[in-house]
């Protein structure tokens, strides 16, 4: 199964510009831990992440005003994406390796096309069934 077969498609994004409080309204109000920054509403290039855990460290744990801090400022770079034809047990292997519960998926151009959760995947596909089958493989 590719991941565009499970994919959330169009999935929330912010701005680069945005300010961290607009990103942490969006969070709230589509219940995640996290939304991809992407580099204008037209191409939609993947260039970072904004993760609850950014908010903590990096805006109250060092008592920035998230009104007056861009989302740039704070995201973490270094995104942990899938392509749009990877087999979903990447995403679910992404997952469990960096410990994260959402993977951005880009199309090869690198424009966000999707975002999976651990909701997304059947049981199935879990981490421990995915590492299981793959040691039985080998």
């Amino acid at each position: 199964m590719k991941c565009q077969e499970v994919m959330t498609e169009n999935p929330v994004f912010c701005l680069p510009d945005d300010s961290v409080g607009q990103a942490a309204r969006v969070m709230r109000r589509e219940h995640v831990g996290s939304v991809p920054v992407v580099t204008d509403d037209q191409r939609r290039e993947l260039i970072g992440i904004l993760t609850d855990h950014d908010l903590a460290v990096k805006i109250v744990g060092e008592s920035r005003d998230a009104n007056r801090t861009n989302v740039y400022d704070v995201m973490t770079r270094a995104v942990i994406a899938c392509r749009d034809d990877d087999d979903v047990s990447s995403a679910v292997l992404a997952m469990e390796e960096h410990q994260i519960r959402r993977v951005p998926i880009v199309d090869y151009s690198g424009q966000l096309i999707g975002i999976i959760s651990h909701g997304d995947v059947s049981p199935s596909l879990s981490p421990a069934s995915i590492v299981h089958t793959l040691s039985r493989a080998a």
